[in-house]
């Protein structure tokens, strides 16, 4: 919505007035019965006197007699009073000041905002008062704002010369009995679009022209498009009482006259370059270059380092002053690939007669082989060239640059670029190959794709949980409702219980941030690296080859959490039986957190009669022995199996063992 051009100005007008004491008073300001003067001299005599001129417009000073000042100027005053001392008295050095200024009485009529009766300071001028006294309502003018003064109008004051341009060249010292008259608006007129101050404007006179209201209103930006502006205009005495012109702001354009209800629409310049073409996307610095005729795709990129983006060439280059440290500096060598997509590159065109953009695909790569082949497009004014990454638009793995890291027991670690098709074991064979003690059972390898669909699946488990807790609440207060009141208030604080629990148990689950870690499914007998699968690599994957632990860990519900020693052949049950199990421990649901990040459980089927107590521990397992818990429903039991879970496996890739043991 347009603002009324000039209301602001009177938005924080005070909502009373008292007179202003201690303003300076002006030269020009004549001096009156009320107003206090203030004498002050030495040298010959000495002087200090405050005095109030009287009614008669005099002073009478002790020993000087009397002075007139009224009527006399400020500015005037020292001389009148040093004239009337020289009289008497030689050699005295005079100052005279004013204190308090008398006060005048002046009415507020018309369309003011709080029309009345205003006691102002006798210094005030028609602005300061007008201010004072909120301005004009909505329809009062802020163009004819007059003081009257026994029965002439003494002031014709434009309020659009002092807001617009600071001029108060009309602006009059009130008198004691002034009256300030605010007549209705004559009219008003709308300005919009691409102006510097878009408003609702008031009309001075009915000779008003577009010209003077683009003045009020400070011109026009370098945007606005003088060869169109729109009119509408409201006629009633016409059968169509809506029109709408089209004109330019030419000179007879800016003496087109304004109606009250007209609204001026000033068109901004299309933001078309007629005469350029742009180089966009994956490039070091996108750009709108001059079109020239016979100009092609290659005159326009320039040079292959033109299409490194600015943010490869600052991880390339690094910051000036900073400290790289070796993580960022391994993630910028893998994030520094060249990954300029150089298969395909598009050209946006748009027909000016149909307005249709056509897409124009061509080989970015041949473009640079064969400038003079079909790749390297002959560009057209307006056309925009875009540059993608490998990553804009994926392309098929054999072109894409593979960098992966490989830490630990190898023996050159490093960062290495693959082909597309190398596998484990060709980065081993890159790296050196294992050291002595490389532990093949505890290697782990970590993708950044794996890692993202361990998140939605963990996010799925959550969701799940979530819902079986509402239907076994709900199914807890049925079965309340059914009950009597003394069996009821049991159920409800074990169902309160029991939500509290559940509450608890997700939100650790939540806390989980899966590592994107993918099993091999290795014997733990298996020793050599041949036996890794021929998985092929992809950028951005992590191998990490660990020394041979050596020490188990038994956590959980034992007499005494421990870091066993390892020692080949010991069972789960060899490590529960030296560590002791506590009277509390479920010892039929104890896992097994393998060093590979799988999940050995009595209920997965693979051990015998004695379950998972059989299994032989490898370096590196984790023995869980969970609490007993309540057997009263199934969601109580999955509480306590996983409350000491979620801390455990925070510290684990989420793999499908661990999705399985949760449900």
């Amino acid at each position: 919505m347009l603002p009324l051009f000039g209301s602001e100005f009177f938005e924080k007008a005070p909502s009373t007035f008292a007179p202003i004491l201690n303003a300076p008073v002006a030269s020009d300001y004549p001096l009156g019965p009320g107003d206090e003067v203030l004498v002050r001299g030495w040298g010959s005599v000495d002087i200090d006197f405050r005095a109030t001129i009287d009614r008669n417009g005099n002073i009478t000073m002790p020993t000087i007699g009397t002075v007139a000042l009224g009527g006399v100027r400020a500015g005037e005053a020292p001389g009148v009073v040093r004239a009337a001392v020289d009289r008497l008295y030689k050699g005295v050095t005079l100052n005279v000041s004013f204190g308090q200024l008398r006060s005048i009485t002046i009415y507020v009529v018309g369309q003011a905002s709080r029309p009345g009766t205003y006691t102002v300071s006798s210094s005030s001028t028609l602005v300061t008062a007008l201010f004072a006294s909120g301005g004009p309502n909505a329809t009062g003018s802020l163009r004819h704002v007059q003081v009257k003064r026994g029965g002439r109008v003494m002031a014709d004051l434009d309020l659009y010369s002092f807001i617009a341009k600071g001029d108060k060249g009309n602006d009059i010292r009130l008198l004691d009995g002034d009256t300030i008259y605010i007549p209705p608006a004559l009219g008003y007129v709308a300005l919009m679009g691409t102006v510097n101050n878009p408003a609702i404007y008031e009309l001075l006179s009915k000779q008003d022209t577009l010209a003077t209201l683009l003045d009020n209103a400070g011109g026009m930006p370098v945007l606005a498009d003088p060869r169109r502006v729109l009119l509408e205009r409201i006629d009633p005495t016409q059968k169509q009482p809506r029109t709408v012109e089209e004109f330019a702001l030419d000179q007879q354009g800016l003496k087109i006259g304004l109606r009250s209800g007209d609204l001026v629409n000033v068109l901004s310049i299309t933001p078309d370059f007629a005469n350029a073409v742009v180089l966009r996307g994956y490039v070091d610095q996108p750009q709108r270059a001059p079109f020239r005729p016979g100009m092609h795709v290659l005159d326009l990129i320039g040079s292959k380092e033109l299409l490194l983006s600015r943010t490869v060439l600052r991880k390339r280059n690094g910051e000036v002053g900073q400290q790289l440290t070796a993580p960022s500096s391994v993630d910028s060598v893998i994030e520094n690939g060249d990954d300029i997509n150089w298969e395909y590159a598009v050209i946006q065109r748009r027909d000016p007669n149909t307005l249709t953009v056509s897409v124009i695909p061509f080989n970015l790569g041949g473009v640079f082989r064969n400038p003079n082949g079909p790749d390297n497009v002959e560009l057209q004014p307006g056309d925009a060239v875009t540059i993608f990454s490998q990553k804009d638009v994926l392309v098929p793995a054999e072109r894409r640059q593979i960098y992966v890291r490989v830490e630990g027991e190898v023996n050159v670690p490093g960062i290495y670029q693959m082909t597309p098709g190398d596998t484990l074991q060709t980065l081993l064979a890159k790296a050196g190959g294992p050291t002595s003690n490389a532990y093949l059972f505890g290697t782990a390898l970590y993708r950044e794709q794996v890692r993202r669909e361990q998140e939605v699946n963990l996010d799925k488990v959550a969701q799940r949980l979530e819902r079986d807790l509402r239907n076994s609440q709900l199914t807890s207060l049925s079965a309340a409702t059914a009950s009597s009141p003394a069996d009821a208030q049991l159920m409800e604080s074990r169902r309160a219980a029991n939500a509290a629990s559940a509450q608890m148990a997700i939100a650790r689950l939540r806390e989980l941030h899966p590592t994107g870690r993918i099993g091999f499914g290795l014997s733990a007998e298996d020793r050599s690296f041949n036996r890794l699968p021929s998985l092929k690599m992809q950028s951005g994957d992590r191998l990490v080859i660990p020394q041979r632990p050596d020490f188990v860990q038994i956590v959980g519900a034992v007499n005494t959490e421990s870091a066993a020693l390892w020692k080949p052949d010991l069972t789960v049950g060899d490590y529960l039986r030296s560590a002791g199990v506590a009277q509390s421990a479920d010892r039929s649901e104890t896992f097994v957190l393998r060093a590979d990040g799988s999940v050995a459980s009595t209920g997965d089927g693979r051990w015998f009669s004695r379950g998972v107590e059989s299994l032989v521990v490898m370096p590196g397992d984790m023995i869980v022995v969970p609490e007993k818990v309540s057997a009263e429903t199934a969601w109580t039991r999955f509480v306590g199996g996983v409350k000491e879970w979620s801390q455990i496996l925070a510290n684990f890739g989420l793999g499908a063992a661990a999705i399985k043991v949760l449900k």
